[in-house]
């Protein structure tokens, strides 16, 4: 059970963030790095300019929540409550995050930095990676159905070992597909 629970505010830095439900609120330039935000709960909420440094979220609720220009590096968001669980990214260094087995429908990841992410088991049906750096991030048994990676690079995928029906990429990074089989591509 949470402790208080405050809607439609704004939070600036340095705020002291009571344990609670915290719901359409905007947090702009907070700094949770290395915090324990467990069993929080964040309903519709923008976080913008932040620091998610090495958060802990063990069972924090993350339920519609969008984050603007915030470093989230090595979040483990595996651990967050599964219940409701939904957000987007826009301009944010997400390197060596962890989504491992998260149901991620329908996510936009835009402008964002996703090096060496574990996205291992998840599900990103419908996801869109609009013009993101996926540069040894981690897809091993993912669900990448109807993914929209044409403008997004530094990806490998391995077309056997995860399912992708009617993913969408462009000719410019097709060759993500391909690194398995160690050859070399060239336009000519």
């Amino acid at each position: 059970m949470t402790d208080i629970y405050i809607a439609d505010k704004t939070i600036g830095r340095n705020s002291n963030l009571p344990k609670g439900e915290y719901e359409n609120c905007t947090f702009n330039q907070c700094d949770f790095s290395e915090m324990d935000l467990s069993g929080y709960i964040f309903s519709d909420c923008v976080f913008q300019h932040c620091n998610f440094t090495m958060v802990k979220l063990h069972k924090t609720a993350l339920r519609d929540v969008v984050f603007k220009e915030s470093k989230l590096l090595g979040v483990r968001f595996d651990t967050c409550d599964p219940f409701g669980i939904g957000f987007q990214f826009e301009n944010c260094q997400l390197n060596h995050a962890s989504f491992y087995r998260i149901k991620l429908k329908n996510t936009q990841f835009n402008n964002s930095s996703l090096v060496e992410v574990d996205f291992v088991e998840a599900d990103l049906t419908g996801s869109k990676f609009d013009n993101c750096n996926l540069s040894q991030a981690v897809f091993d048994r993912t669900i990448l159905e109807q993914v929209d990676l044409r403008t997004s690079s530094g990806f490998s995928i391995d077309p056997e070992n995860n399912r992708i029906k009617k993913a969408k990429f462009s000719l410019s990074n097709i060759a993500g597909l391909l690194d398995k089989y160690d050859i070399h591509i060239e336009n000519s």
